[in-house]
């Protein structure tokens, strides 16, 4: 069911539209440059809900501008044919929201306008962006894209749980292996449920989130690097949290019921989980034995790691504005700069716990952003914020987490064969011969040589 946007945006927009009128950002309505000017916007956010409050953004900046905006629900798998074929007749949008791993072919395609997107980053002020961030979307050089915000992954655990097991809270991917099996072994349930069934989407994340976080490259200029020592290591303790299952392997879907029905200490999981832990999404409820009498049982006892290691390298996804080549640059510029400006809380609330800002705040206050998005309401009926039920210090976690993003390849010339090896699974379909037995050197071996023959095709 759709509903307004405003009570979940209401104080921290008002907050936020103060910033900007004191930052001077806004535009006067119906400018000479403006006036009658219309855009196309894409966006891959197509449930009704999410329409509707995009819809509600735009409507608000065409009152300020009097640019119109036709808003058109895309998937991000139907972007790609769509926006060539549109290049190719001279029909393009002017402004797409699309995830980050789509920035590296559009650009060698000639597809984006990245002086314009660029332009858009220097009146906003690079350093009031998530510098990560702006990584993923620079191509040779040039800011491809303007991010706008993302998911991370973090680990809820079970505060009460891991203190009957007499565990430490870990900060490494080696100190969660110890602690998964602690678990599993005093307490007779998971450890750490993740997603780990062979050959799965579930198990490419699950492989790339914590092999990063082990400080593992996929590839460094060029060199394939999956079989070295640091990839080799994360492999056994992959392994190691693997076998803190005590029900086999888990998909995405089946290692969050474990947690939610309270057999499992631990969870590695996006952000989304936000809302159903805190019993807020009807479709997800928490099943565990106490939650029953206390549906706010799971989010009185979890708690968060949204970093693991000295260096966190977060694994997620990043949603970023892209202006094609021969769109209508000037307004679709003005449009992004309101969206992640004056806009950006109603931007934010479209779906709170899947859009964590990746523009940190302003130059007067370089945490704004970050801070509201905290204010906003999370889960289905956006009734109640993350900051209420999590608490404050959640939200600067949050903040750490999301600017720890990080993705193989990224910002390099390696980023379009990270991509192709994410996309079919290359690393998830060797992970079995780990389970069946071959030695982590082995099988980070055989990753590499299938990695290398992707490469070749390239």
């Amino acid at each position: 069911m759709t509903r307004s946007s405003a009570p979940r945006i209401a104080a921290p927009l008002a907050a936020l539209a103060a910033l900007s009128l004191l930052a001077g950002c806004s535009a006067p309505a119906d400018t000479p440059e403006t006036e009658d000017q219309s855009i196309v916007f894409w966006t891959p956010q197509t449930t009704p809900e999410r329409l509707a409050a995009q819809e509600e953004v735009a409507a608000a900046f065409t009152e300020k501008t009097g640019i119109e905006v036709e808003v058109v629900p895309l998937a991000s798998a139907d972007q790609d044919q769509a926006l060539v074929t549109g290049a190719a007749s001279g029909d393009v949008p002017d402004v797409i929201l699309h995830a980050s791993t789509q920035i590296g072919a559009w650009s060698s395609q000639g597809l984006l306008d990245g002086q314009a997107t660029t332009a858009v980053v220097d009146t906003l002020g690079p350093d009031t962006f998530n510098a990560n961030a702006l990584d993923a979307v620079t191509i040779d050089g040039e800011i491809s894209a303007v991010p706008s915000d993302g998911w991370s992954h973090v680990i809820a655990y079970r505060t009460d749980l891991l203190e009957q097991a007499g565990v430490e809270v870990p900060t490494s991917v080696e100190e969660l292996a110890e602690a998964a099996t602690t678990v599993k072994e005093k307490l007779g349930i998971t450890g750490l449920a993740f997603g780990t069934q062979a050959g799965t989407a579930s198990a490419t994340e699950g492989i790339q989130s914590l092999f990063q976080s082990a400080g593992c490259e996929l590839v460094t200029d060029g060199e394939v690097t999956i079989d070295s020592d640091a990839c080799t290591e994360a492999a056994e303790q992959f392994l190691t949290l693997r076998d803190s299952s005590t029900a086999g392997d888990f998909d995405v879907t089946s290692a969050r019921a474990a947690y939610m029905n309270g057999d499992a200490a631990m969870l590695l999981f996006s952000t989304h989980i936000l809302d159903e832990l805190a019993g807020l999404d009807p479709a997800t409820p928490a099943t565990c034995p106490e939650c029953a009498a206390t549906p706010t049982f799971l989010a009185d006892n979890t708690d968060f790691l949204t970093v693991l290691g000295d260096e966190p390298r977060q694994y997620g996804a990043i949603l970023s504005y892209g202006i094609p080549t021969g769109a209508n640059a000037e307004a679709a510029k003005e449009y992004i700069e309101y969206v992640l400006d004056e806009g950006y809380a109603d931007t934010l609330g479209v779906a709170t716990e899947g859009r964590i800002p990746l523009r940190n705040g302003t130059a007067e206050d370089p945490e704004a952003f970050a801070s509201a998005w905290g204010e906003l309401g999370i889960g289905p009926a956006h009734d109640r914020t993350s900051a209420e039920i999590y608490g404050a210090e959640f939200v600067t976690k949050m903040s750490e987490g999301i600017n720890s993003l990080y993705l193989w390849g990224m910002g390099t010339d390696d980023a379009t064969l990270a991509g192709l090896v994410f996309s079919q699974g290359v690393l998830a379909n060797q992970i079995e011969q780990l389970y069946n037995g071959s030695s982590p050197a082995d099988v980070t071996a055989a990753m590499k040589a299938a990695v290398e023959e992707v490469q070749a095709g390239l």
